[in-house]
C-alpha cells in the first residue's frame, strides 16, 4: 500500500504548517516562518502572501510581519477563542446580561476586523440578535473602536493608511482623523459607544475585558435597540459592564 506521505501536496503542507505557527505566536516575519517551516525566504513571503490574499494572515501593525487573519479566528479558533477561553469568559458574560438586561459579547480584534467571539443574548422581546463569529470594520462598532483605543496613534493609521473610511451606515465615521479623534475620547472616557454606526436602530457601549496580545486582549459589549439607549441609560450601561469585567480586566482587582 502506498504510504500517506505519497499523496502529500508540497505547498499546501507548507502553508497548513504556516497556518499552525499562529497558534503559538502572535506574529511571523518571513525569515521566522522561514526557520520554522525549514523553507527558504522567498517560499515563506509566498506562503504567507497567499494567506493574507484568502483572509488567513494580515499584516501586524508593526509593518514587520504577519498576524493571523479573520478567517482563521473564525474557522480555526486560535489560542484565545477555544473553549477554555469560554469557560473563563461565561461567567462574565453571563453577570454582564444579568447586569445590563441586554444582549452582550465579548469582541477580539483582527487586523481592521472585529470579531464577536461569545455572548449571552437578552431575553427582552425586542432585542439585538446575538450572532457568533460575526465580523466587521473595527471602525464601524463599539466593541471594534474600544479595541483600536488600546493601539497607539501610529498603529492605528498602519491599519488605515488612507484618509477615507468605507461607511457601513451613515453613521459611521468616515474618515481616519474622525476615528483619531473618537479613540482620543475614548481613551479619556474608558467606554466606546456607537449608535447605529454598524447598524441602524442599534446602539452598543463596549469596555476593556482582558488580554496583553491578540489573543486574548477582549472587549466587552452590550447592545441594545436605540430607544433603550438614552444618554443616562448608556452611562450606567457602561458602570455595569465595568463592574462585571472587573475580574479579567488588567489593573482592576480580581
Amino acid at each position: 500500500m502506498t504510504g500517506t506521505g505519497d499523496y502529500t501536496i508540497a505547498s499546501l503542507d507548507t502553508g497548513l504548517r504556516a497556518m499552525r505557527l499562529f497558534l503559538t505566536h502572535d506574529t511571523l516575519t518571513v525569515t521566522e516562518a522561514a526557520e520554522r517551516l525549514s523553507v527558504g525566504r522567498s517560499t515563506a513571503h509566498r506562503v504567507l502572501s497567499t494567506l493574507e490574499s484568502r483572509g488567513f494572515a494580515i499584516r501586524d501593525t508593526s509593518g514587520r510581519g504577519y498576524a493571523a487573519g479573520p478567517e482563521l479566528v473564525r474557522l480555526g479558533r486560535p489560542a484565545g477563542f477555544g473553549r477554555a477561553a469560554r469557560e473563563r469568559l461565561g461567567p462574565v458574560l453571563a453577570d454582564a446580561a444579568g447586569r445590563t438586561g441586554e444582549t452582550v459579547w465579548s469582541a477580539a480584534l483582527i487586523g481592521d476586523q472585529v470579531i464577536v467571539t461569545d455572548g449571552r443574548e437578552s431575553a427582552h422581546p425586542v432585542r439585538v440578535a446575538l450572532e457568533l463569529g460575526r465580523t466587521g470594520p473595527a471602525h464601524a462598532g463599539a466593541g471594534g473602536l474600544l479595541l483600536l483605543s488600546r493601539m497607539t496613534a501610529d498603529q492605528v493609521c498602519a491599519l488605515y493608511p488612507y484618509e477615507e473610511l468605507e461607511p457601513v451606515t451613515p453613521a459611521t465615521l468616515t474618515s481616519r482623523t474622525a476615528l483619531l479623534d473618537e479613540l482620543a475620547l475614548i481613551r479619556r472616557t474608558g467606554h466606546a459607544v456607537s449608535r447605529g454606526a454598524s447598524v441602524p436602530g442599534m446602539t452598543t457601549v463596549a469596555v476593556p475585558l482582558a488580554g496583553s496580545s491578540w489573543r486574548d486582549r477582549l472587549a466587552l459589549v452590550a447592545a441594545a435597540p436605540a430607544d433603550r439607549s438614552g444618554d443616562a441609560a448608556l452611562a450606567e450601561r457602561a458602570e455595569r459592564l465595568r463592574e462585571s469585567a472587573a475580574p479579567l480586566t488588567p489593573g482592576q482587582p480580581s
